[in-house]
């Protein structure tokens, strides 16, 4: 894997290489990693992973006219190659008007910032083996815990770089620290499984394998003979770990390519009032460590904080240069790249803000409901908004909860969640979207 200088001067020897086989424009990006990790079973060490991959991506402009292409293979001869395929693809392509670059008006030109991303720690094979022997042994102590399907230990790092033809080049890199454990509770039929896991830039911010594990073995223990519950409407309180697929769904019908195709359930809800007076969500690509922090955007764009809802209300669309020429506006910094194509949107480090309660006082007036821990299935449409998922958690009962519940489906609609959303106090920070214990009212359960 190269270092973030040698990546950037591979990514504009592409470029070069692209502009004098015919390119009008081009951008290239370079994404390398590399990982290991340690898995144990029942207190032994079942597995030691070590991966390297790395990836040069060419996107050429001739006219209106792009294509994009790939390797793995980042010798001259192979990128030179690269780079004549790449143009004589996009002089077979169809026109496409909203096509290009980001324009050069707007490109990041100050230094990039220093978000602290990458950690100088390296753990041997035998520190990784140990912190996964610790998780898996805490999980596997809690009483109840009668199976284990393992702990792990992991470091990644990764190194990108983008560099365009019109003046654009920057490169990156960052580590990622992972410790989880998965363990089994119960026998047969009855069986419950659950997990704890953690994620961090710095090894210096993960919390101690033992708590990892411990987390993972209460949580498994707790939902051993789920009840079911009746249909009907009442209050569901969602855990922080699902809450944020909530969030998600809203930044993702705010995409500007899906409101120029139409087919977002925010259609004609720029500056709605969409959640209650107070309610903020936010995106921050420079916070300091952040998971999924950045210092610029994906098509080279200067990156910022950014309230996407402020005092519960819209604050406009995610674009990236295509979308904003259709839809007549300016990026906004949101393009995100993956392994070859065109760019997309997407955020950084989002949050939704905590509220004033805390989770208990958030549940004391709910006489029936039930509070969320696990959400299945993909049943949301992103064109009307109608919701409905499969769940597991917990019942409420006169604000207190109460015995596990299971298999039942949670269904609204989400411009009415969010409208009833309230969040409470308990916001912590180690996942790619955070958010706070939330509170939705007049969902419909149907259970038994």
């Amino acid at each position: 894997m190269l270092t973030p200088s040698a990546a950037q001067e591979r990514a504009a020897a592409l470029i070069d290489l692209a502009r004098k086989a015919g390119a009008d424009a081009a951008d290239a990006i370079y994404s390398g990693s590399s990982s290991e990790g340690v898995q144990v079973r029942l207190g032994k060490l079942e597995d030691i992973e070590r991966s390297e991959s790395e990836h040069l991506d060419l996107r050429v402009f001739v006219g209106r006219r792009s294509a994009s292409i790939g390797s793995s293979d980042l010798s001259d001869d192979a990128l030179r190659e690269l780079a004549g395929r790449a143009v004589d693809m996009a002089r077979a392509a169809p026109e496409d008007q909203y096509a290009g670059l980001a324009p050069d008006d707007l490109l990041h030109r100050a230094p990039l910032a220093d978000l602290d991303l990458e950690d100088s720690a390296e753990p041997s094979p035998q520190d990784l083996l140990a912190r996964a022997l610790a998780a898996e042994d805490a999980a596997r102590a809690i009483t109840g815990i009668t199976n284990s399907e393992g702990g792990s230990a992991s470091l990644a790092r990764r190194v990108m770089a983008l560099v365009t033809s019109h003046g654009f080049a920057g490169a990156y890199g960052g580590t990622s620290h992972g410790i989880s454990a998965v363990v089994i509770a119960g026998e047969g039929d009855a069986m419950q499984r659950d997990f704890g896991w953690r994620t961090a830039r710095h090894l210096a911010d993960l919390p101690p394998p033992e708590a990892i594990g411990q987390m993972a073995g209460n949580r498994t223990v707790a939902r051993l003979r789920p009840g079911r519950l009746k249909s009907g409407p009442m209050p569901v309180v969602f855990d922080p770990r699902v809450g944020g697929s909530l969030v998600g769904h809203l930044t993702g019908a705010m995409s500007g390519n899906a409101i120029a195709r139409r087919a977002s359930f925010l259609l004609d809800r720029d500056g709605a009032q969409l959640f209650k007076p107070g309610i903020a969500i936010v995106d921050d690509p420079l916070r300091p460590r952040g998971l999924s922090s950045r210092p610029f955007d994906g098509e080279g764009l200067p990156v910022a904080r950014r309230e996407l809802v402020a005092d519960g209300q819209l604050t406009g669309w995610l674009m990236d240069s295509a979308a904003a020429r259709q839809l007549g506006g300016a990026p906004t910094g949101h393009a995100v790249r993956g392994a070859g194509g065109s760019p997309g949107v997407g955020t950084s480090n989002l949050h939704l803000a905590a509220g004033t309660m805390t989770p208990a006082e958030l549940m004391a007036d709910i006489a029936d409901g039930v509070y969320v821990t696990e959400l299945i299935g993909h049943g949301v449409n992103g064109v009307t908004g109608d919701y409905s998922r499969g769940a597991s958690g917990f019942r409420i009962v006169n604000g207190e909860i109460a015995g596990p519940v299971a298999e039942f489906t949670v269904a609204g609609n989400l411009i009415d969640m969010f409208a009833a959303l309230t969040p409470a106090n308990d916001l912590e920070w180690h996942r790619g979207i955070n958010v706070p214990t939330i509170r939705v009212d007049g969902l419909t359960i149907a259970g038994d």
